[in-house]
């Protein structure tokens, strides 16, 4: 007797979306998605939703429940002080100091000029330097050093 084919649902594998999860977590990416052999995964995660959600198609889609993804998730967003937001121009990752072995740019309560350089966003082995947008003191720092940004991401706050 033939055995039916498996049907979309039965074939993810849930070490497999643990891992993107894991991939979004490490990275700092929104969403991930891999597709093979007909089967597509996404996984997704938005700041106001804790847990990544799974989707399998064609020609069904399906949830994983959030308690099967162990994804730790931020607690809470960081509050944003009063301030002018610097964005991110660009995908990449942020350096809060000119070289590895050098101190920052800023640190926080530090006064900046317009056009002074509060860090680089490297981007396809590009340095970019990040200018204030205006003069003021820095109130906050939303990024680590190193870590990935996306554009339109708030970097810094200037009061």
């Amino acid at each position: 007797m033939p055995s039916s084919p498996k049907a979309p649902a039965e074939q993810i594998d849930a070490r497999l979306v643990r891992r993107l999860a894991g991939i979004l977590n490490d990275t700092g990416l929104s969403e991930i998605e891999v597709e093979h052999d007909g089967l597509r995964i996404r996984v997704a995660r938005t700041l106001t939703a804790a847990a990544p959600v799974a989707v399998a198609a064609p020609p069904a889609a399906v949830a994983v429940a959030p308690a099967a993804i162990e994804v730790a998730a931020p607690a809470t967003v960081p509050a944003i002080a009063d301030g002018d937001a610097v964005k991110s121009p660009m995908v990449g990752t942020v350096y809060l100091q000119p070289q590895p072995d050098s101190p920052p740019f800023f640190k926080v309560g530090d006064t900046v000029s317009e056009g002074q350089t509060l860090m680089i966003i490297e981007a396809m082995k590009t340095m970019n330097p990040i200018p204030a947008p205006r003069a003021g003191r820095i109130l906050e720092f939303l990024v680590a050093n190193g870590q990935p940004v996306e554009f339109g991401e708030p970097l810094a706050i200037i009061g």
